[in-house]
């Protein structure tokens, strides 16, 4: 049984793991692509931009659509997807086909995460959260590992190999997913035409034009503000509010948010939770270079403080969410980020490496408990009828916050980077810290109200 459960984890981890891996190795090949086709940055950084919007919206519909027909089928679709992607990417011969084939990426890994998510909550009853983390480890490896993974694929093969570097990946994800997932419940084809045909396609065109639209707007930020887009993007998020609320068979049942108020709160608090760790995982290699002087690999390094840190907690928070549940873990976990905002903000300029060092640990800390127990108290407050699309809409959640800090960086750094902006980074992490602490605490009220916060 425990051999069952290594491989049918590694199977949904190795799948699950392409999306951060594509979304972080891309950083490298950006100067080789924009040279090959004779781009300028502004038009080549759209292989980035296209992706979290790609990401953003087909996260949601991709796990609706494996509610309806199959998890399994959906995951093994999505796996199908990105092999399509990373063959036809190298063959490319125009910018127009390469962004394709990027958007075909981001769409097949998309359907990944939310069948899989799907797929453990269905199957795996006991440890759950510990085999949450064991996704939550290989997504974090792979964002903090994937400009080094990009960076040895472009030396062995140039920008194409970081879309074959992909195929071992999908290879291992497909035959474990193959043999290792039950079968989906098998639909005559009457009932199967049904269901296409009541799939609430206006609804999902009104969110997903919204969120382009918006995202969009919030992109702009870097550049020219589009207020415009972003006017189009609420009008369409009310339509698609509107429709919702009307239709039999909605797309997202938006009412679930007023029935389901622990839900609504902890998208919220992941949205500020990758806020305050993109912050610092954008913004600190370009303080440790510009201001501190160091290479890449020296920048890197000092990462490793605060990725590995929060790889390895991972592992202990999911042991510890399986006995103690989610709420403790929470606002302990937000607590902690609280401190090491007020650490970084008082001593991380001018501080010694190991000083830097330890101060990124206390952060990786904090995210690595959070990312783990929002993922479970995230499945736990889910109806079990639409855990992928719910799970959808978590993994939504982190693009906004990404793409909100880059916002922020843009906005603080300016045309440089300087020790003075890096304490007002340290301001943004605190405010945003004790909003995520206030959070946890309306979370836990319940089990605060008979003073069991600390003990059982």
């Amino acid at each position: 049984m425990k051999k069952n459960r290594s491989l049918f984890l590694t199977a949904v981890a190795s799948g699950t793991m392409l999306n951060p891996l594509n979304s972080s190795m891309i950083a490298l090949a950006l100067h080789s692509i924009q040279k090959d086709f004779g781009l300028s940055f502004t038009t080549v950084s759209w292989l980035i931009s296209s992706f979290y919007l790609a990401s953003a919206v087909a996260q949601p519909v991709t796990g609706k659509i494996g509610d309806i027909f199959g998890r399994k089928k959906t995951f093994l679709t999505g796996l199908v997807l990105v092999a399509i992607s990373a063959f036809g990417a190298p063959l490319s011969t125009s910018f127009l086909m390469l962004l394709v084939m990027r958007m075909i990426q981001s769409i097949g890994s998309s359907a990944i995460y939310p069948s899989g998510m799907a797929l453990i909550r269905d199957n795996i009853k006991d440890r759950q959260a510990s085999a949450l983390a064991v996704l939550s480890i290989f997504a974090s490896a792979m964002v903090a590992l994937g400009p080094t993974i990009g960076g040895f694929s472009i030396v062995w093969g140039g920008w194409p190999a970081i879309f074959l570097v992909n195929f071992p990946f999908i290879i291992i994800s497909f035959l474990l997913g193959w043999i290792m997932f039950p079968k989906d419940v098998k639909q005559d084809k009457a009932h199967m035409k049904a269901l296409f045909f009541n799939l609430d396609f206006l609804g999902i065109l009104f969110f997903a034009a919204g969120m382009v639209f918006f995202l969009w707007f919030l992109l702009s930020f870097e550049t020219n503000i589009h207020v415009l887009s972003g006017i189009i993007g609420i009008l369409f998020f009310v339509l698609f509010a509107w429709r919702e609320l009307r239709v039999t068979e909605p797309f997202i049942d938006i009412r679930i948010f007023k029935s389901h108020p622990k839900l609504s709160m902890v998208y919220i608090q992941f949205i500020f939770l990758n806020i305050f760790f993109y912050c610092l995982f954008f913004g600190l290699p370009s303080y440790f270079q510009e201001v501190l002087g160091l290479s890449v690999e020296h920048s890197g390094l000092l990462m490793l403080f605060m990725s590995g840190v929060s790889i390895l907690i991972s592992t202990v928070s999911g042991k510890w969410i399986d006995h103690a549940g989610v709420n403790r873990p929470i606002m302990i976990g937000s607590f902690i980020s609280i401190i090491g905002a007020l650490i970084f903000t008082l001593f991380f300029v001018n501080a010694t490496y190991l000083i830097i060092g330890v101060i990124l640990s206390i952060l990786g800390l904090s995210y690595g408990i959070g990312n783990v127990v929002l993922q479970v108290a995230m499945l736990k407050e889910s109806p079990k009828e639409i855990i992928g699309t719910t799970s959808g809409l978590f993994q939504t959640c982190r693009y906004l916050g990404s793409i909100l800090s880059s916002i922020i960086l843009g906005l603080v750094f300016g045309a440089g980077v300087s020790a003075d902006h890096m304490k007002v980074i340290g301001g943004v992490l605190i405010v945003t810290g004790i909003i995520s602490f206030l959070m946890s605490l309306w979370f836990s009220r319940e089990e605060m109200k008979f003073g069991k916060l600390f003990y059982r």
